[in-house]
């Protein structure tokens, strides 16, 4: 074979990956909508109200004939979809990796997901059922379409790459999440000028958002391609495939160190995330607007530090990348200890800390694990690492509420956090990440 023919190949093969890694971007482009205006945003308050409006003279609610305080139904529900999430990921990821076949499962996560948020537009009156049985499907189909959507990075990327192509998605869902969130917000602020009322401006604001996820998935659909595996092995399902993970992750304790530590230091993440708001106005006496555009601030800022703290990732590596942003994490949750209440500016400044290394902090941490994974079973480890991403962040809201409680103080609560970071730091630090990546049979980059 001549050596022109060599480099056409070469050329070739580096064209179709990177059309593939465009079509891959686009899925965080796609779902990304879905976690900013309708789980952050505007769902929440919304079905609050639907479930207060169907609530007992007592303020319950009796979904399948259980007496439950309508405040508390959006949580539970949200509770329910982990659930319902944790049962399905280990199948979807034992599924992606027997077959090859991941477009199929990807498309059925996807629409299903998008049909049941699209449907929130039928969320009114006394419908808080209804509301609550959308919310535990769309969840939990995002997190089973993140399983097989993260395993196509170990195969679209070159281990030189992947921190990069990482970045580079985590940015694209933040840009798609400001930008229809912009949309939203004009819509919902000035309902009044586009002649409909201020609950049929959430209901298109949560419907739109089905509909932007559905349209979009199309672009990595026809993008991304399957690649059939040679080993058909029998099927083994729920648990039982979590279990083996797990039981095959221990003969890769490296692998299992490095999931440890970010079990622990993404629970801070998405506590702080979720928490924020309450901080902000039951703390510091914010209003919603301003919270709102704090949020859409996060979204902003995201997408720069994804893509700046990528670039430092192939000037320092991602581990030392990560280990820095656990630092800046730490800081500033330190700084907000001590805002004072009523002076948005700061609280403006806080946002923006945590929008420059949020995005960056997530995406390396993916693209890190993606090294990681023994080839062939990226869904499989995936859906362990989803389930560390979605299905275990747990021990944060409940240290955070604990505190609260046992002292009356928000800020206490939110310093509380610093223990995620500080434990995650030190457990990272302790991973040979060289040595893992060369025990689970993957070639090592040069800045890791």
């Amino acid at each position: 074979m001549g050596t022109d023919t060599v480099r056409a190949q070469v050329a070739d093969e580096a064209t179709g990956r990177r059309r593939e890694q465009r079509g891959w971007y686009f899925y965080d482009w796609a779902c990304s909508v879905y976690s900013t205006s309708v789980l952050t945003v505007f769902l929440g308050p919304y079905l609050t109200s639907v479930a207060r409006s169907a609530a007992d003279a007592d303020g319950f609610v009796h979904p399948l004939g259980i007496p439950v305080r309508s405040g508390s139904f959006f949580a539970y529900c949200v509770s329910a979809s982990v659930i319902v999430a944790i049962l399905v990921m280990p199948l979807a990821g034992a599924a992606a990796d027997r077959t090859g076949r991941k477009k199929p499962l990807l498309a059925a996560a996807a629409y299903t997901g998008a049909g049941a948020t699209t449907g929130l537009f039928f969320l009114d009156g006394h419908r808080y059922l209804l509301g609550g049985f959308l919310l535990i499907v769309a969840n939990a189909s995002v997190a089973v379409s993140m399983v097989v959507y993260n395993s196509y990075l170990p195969q679209i990327a070159p281990p030189e790459e992947r921190d990069a192509v990482s970045s580079r998605g985590w940015a694209f869902g933040y840009a798609a999440g400001s930008f229809v969130l912009i949309a939203n917000l004009v819509l919902f602020t000035a309902h009044g000028s586009f002649g409909v009322s201020e609950a049929m401006a959430v209901r298109i604001c949560l419907a739109s958002a089905g509909l932007w996820w559905g349209l979009f998935t199309l672009v990595p659909l026809r993008r991304l391609r399957d690649r059939r595996t040679a080993a058909v092995a029998p099927p083994v399902h729920g648990w039982r495939q979590l279990a083996a993970t797990i039981r095959d992750m221990r003969r890769k304790p490296l692998t299992l160190a490095f999931l440890l530590a970010y079990l622990v230091y993404n629970d801070g993440i998405q506590t702080v995330i979720s928490q924020a708001s309450v901080y902000g106005s039951e703390e510091l006496g914010l209003g919603q607007s301003t919270l709102i555009t704090a949020v859409l601030m996060v979204q902003v800022l995201a997408v720069a530090g994804a893509l700046g703290m990528g670039r430092l990732a192939r000037t320092y590596g991602a581990k030392r990348t990560i280990l820095g942003s656990l630092v800046a994490w730490t800081v500033t949750l330190a700084a907000g200890f001590f805002l004072p209440a009523g002076r948005p500016v700061w609280f403006f400044v806080l946002a923006a800390g945590i929008g420059l290394v949020l995005g960056g902090s997530q995406a390396l941490s993916r693209s890190l694990f993606s090294h990681l994974v023994p080839p062939g079973k990226e869904a499989e480890y995936f859906s362990a690492y989803e389930m560390s991403d979605r299905g275990m962040s747990w021990l944060g809201p409940l240290l955070f509420g604990v505190t609260y409680q046992l002292t009356g103080s928000y800020r206490d609560a939110i310093v509380s956090l610093v223990a995620f970071f500080a434990i995650g730091f030190l457990l990272l630090a302790r991973v040979p990440v060289g040595r893992a990546i060369r025990d689970a049979g993957n070639p090592v980059p040069d800045r890791i």
